[in-house]
């Protein structure tokens, strides 16, 4: 069953048009990849389903919602998880209060700070630490789970292997497939081909804000994947 779904959209910022007749869908409980160098418009596709970029042409449907009544400050509580790029700890804030501004939208599910520390263990054995004082791995694993704390049908992650170390990306990879493994949809916005090859089932590439090729991981190798996804 699909989850999110992208109808030949094209979308704006301002009259800058950055999506170009774009469709990509994600079924429930799926892991897709969305994979394209910098500035092919690949974190556009998520701002176009929250309502930062605004869509002029075609449809995008989230369950039974639409992006007219989904927006960047109502997206958690609608089911769909954003891990920015970058993390966004912030500043000032304990571990512990990082994790509760997660639950902030009040969804109901599996996910709450016992849970999501039986997850990251480092999280409750640094809980009263501030979050911004933690290592890259450490954050990465924060932002991951304050979004968890949302309980969402969507997770979206945008670049989370930037900045950390090969044996930490491994490490996300193993989680990500966990998370997977149960009713939460991930999308994974991503140019580390290891960790799409790990994790998820099905890939776009873009280019120039459009869909050029898209398949499959299923037999693919992490090299041949490097050679079927020109970006």
């Amino acid at each position: 069953m699909t989850l999110l779904k992208l109808d030949h959209v094209d979308a704006y910022y301002g009259e800058a048009q950055i999506l170009h007749d774009l469709s990509i869908t994600v079924g429930r409980g799926e892991r897709v990849a969305i994979l394209g160098r910098n500035g092919v418009g690949k974190t556009t596709v998520v701002n176009a389903c929250i309502g930062i970029a605004r869509v002029r042409r075609g449809t995008i449907s989230f369950g039974q919602k639409t992006p007219a009544s989904i927006r960047h400050f109502t997206a958690a509580r609608s089911g769909i998880a954003v891990v920015p790029q970058g993390r966004h700890i912030v500043p000032g804030l304990s571990v512990r209060e990082n994790l509760l501004l997660g639950a902030a939208v009040g969804r109901k599910g599996p996910w709450n700070f016992d849970s999501v520390c039986a997850l990251f263990p480092i999280l409750r054995e640094r809980a009263e630490t501030p979050g911004t004082a933690m290592s890259g791995g450490q954050q990465q694993m924060l932002a991951i789970g304050r979004a968890l704390m949302a309980n969402p049908d969507l997770l979206v992650l945008d670049e989370p292997s930037e900045g950390l170390a090969p044996v930490i990306v491994d490490e996300l990879g193993e989680t990500l497939i966990k998370l997977g493994a149960g009713e939460t949809s991930i999308l994974l916005i991503e140019q580390n081909f290891s960790l799409v090859h790990a994790v998820a089932e099905r890939y776009y590439v873009m280019s120039k804000g459009a869909v050029v090729e898209e398949g499959r991981l299923e037999g693919l190798t992490r090299e041949s994947l490097k050679k079927h996804v020109a970006v």
